[in-house]
Parts: structure tokens; C-alpha cells; sequence
């Protein structure tokens, strides 16, 4: 098998060699032209405890910007606990699925959506006062209005991800 990197060296890459578009994205994660001014991004290596990660990507969420909160949240599931593992990706394809409906992408957020309701209702209960009860039945209601063919408002799309505040 060929290196990628032998390949196409003009790929960007990482510190470590992996394929990274350096492209700055929109508030909805898609590539804008480069030169062009983007949402800040989120480091691949980010590494913060559970409750800053959820402060974090709660804070996004808030603002919109639930690809971002799913970068965010993907950290965790990448860098966290082993044991932790299947409860962040939930998390992180509950913010992917949020972006698929800001997207316009209906069968996207379906299937996200889906995929994290499994995870968060297999998971057992949550550490971390993370309200996967309240997320799973927020992402019902999405659903729904998804099969319904309703608009979704944006305050729809900012769910809480803790029981506390």
C-alpha cells in the first residue's frame, strides 16, 4: 500500500503526519475558500476534564455552533476514559446530527440522531450530571419534526447538556 503522504504532499497534514484540512470552515463545519475568514477551530488534541469539556461544548451549543461543540466532544470521546468512550461519541453524534438539521440535511440528522439516542440510553446512567434522559427525549421531539416535515427553530437545536447549570 502506497503512503499517503508520498502521494499527495501538497495534502496538509498535521504534526504527526495525518491529513488535516486546514481550510477554515462556517458556523456549520463546511469548507469556505482558502484566505477566506472562518469560525475559529478546535485543536484534534484538545484534552480538558469532563465537566470543562461540557462547559465548553454547552457554550457552543448556546451560540450555534454545534459542529464545533461536536469537535469538542469528539475530543473526549477520542482522549477520555476507556470507559467513557461510547457515552462522548453519543454526545458528539448528538451535536453531528444537531449540525446535519442547521445543514438542511434531514436524512443526516436522522441517522445521527439515532446513533446517539442508542449510545446515550445504552450507556446506563451518565457521570458527570449529563441529562442523556432530557437529550434522548429532545432528540425524539427532533426526530419527529424531522419526519413531519416541520422547521426546526434554532432554539430547538441547543439542548442542555447537564443537568446542572
Amino acid at each position: 500500500m502506497a503512503d499517503d503522504a508520498q502521494d499527495n504532499p501538497e495534502r496538509d497534514r498535521d504534526d504527526v503526519g495525518r491529513a488535516r484540512n486546514a481550510r477554515p470552515r462556517d458556523r456549520f463545519g463546511r469548507p469556505l475558500p482558502a484566505g477566506s475568514t472562518g469560525i475559529p477551530r478546535i485543536p484534534d488534541d484538545l484534552e480538558l476534564s469532563a465537566p470543562e469539556t461540557l462547559e465548553y461544548a454547552q457554550r457552543l451549543l448556546d451560540e450555534g455552533l454545534a459542529f464545533n461543540a461536536h469537535e469538542v466532544l469528539e475530543a473526549a470521546w477520542k482522549n477520555g476514559p476507556f470507559a467513557e468512550k461510547s457515552l462522548w461519541q453519543g454526545l458528539a453524534q448528538y451535536a453531528v446530527g444537531l449540525t446535519h438539521i442547521q445543514r438542511g440535511n434531514p436524512k443526516g440528522a436522522r441517522t445521527l440522531l439515532t446513533r446517539a439516542t442508542l449510545r446515550l440510553t445504552e450507556y446506563g446512567p451518565p457521570p458527570h450530571h449529563i441529562d442523556s434522559a432530557g437529550l434522548v427525549s429532545r432528540a425524539e421531539a427532533l426526530l419527529t419534526a424531522i419526519d413531519q416535515g416541520k422547521s426546526i427553530a434554532e432554539e430547538e437545536l441547543r439542548p442542555r447538556l447537564t443537568t446542572s447549570h
